[in-house]
């Protein structure tokens, strides 16, 4: 196994639910960041280097690694900052490990995809 925590469908569901305004404001700090030219892969503004000349990153950087940090701690993949795509592992009845998936705006958690499937090989939980 890839994961060592792995969540239920109605788990997944319910913690959605509690991490849906932290994914949000990853978005809209990202935004922030982006507006004000700075890198966030990079830790610095585009086009220099260091932080921002005072050794310490934007207010907003901190915020952002701090909601980073709290969806590892609880085993939640994030796949994609810009969009708020989302991963949670996931053993199905046969044994395997995929990620169930969810996409900012969508409603619920919806659909499932294998490891190695990606965003394009979603499947509806119906499914599952």
């Amino acid at each position: 196994m890839l994961h060592r925590k792995h969540y239920t469908l109605s788990e997944a569901r319910e913690m959605l639910l509690i991490i849906l305004p932290g994914l949000k404001r990853i978005g809209e700090l990202k935004k922030q960041l982006d507006d004000r030219g700075y890198d966030i892969y990079r830790h610095a503004y585009f086009g220099g280097i260091g932080p921002n000349g005072t050794g310490k990153f934007p207010p907003e950087m901190e915020e952002l690694v701090a909601i980073v940090k709290d969806f590892a701690v609880k085993g939640i993949l994030i796949k994609d900052i810009n969009i708020g795509l989302i991963d949670f592992p996931h053993i199905r009845d046969n044994g395997e490990e995929v990620y169930l998936c969810y996409l900012l705006g969508e409603t619920s958690i919806q659909y499932w995809h294998t490891i190695d499937g990606g965003f394009t090989g979603r499947l509806s939980t119906d499914n599952l």
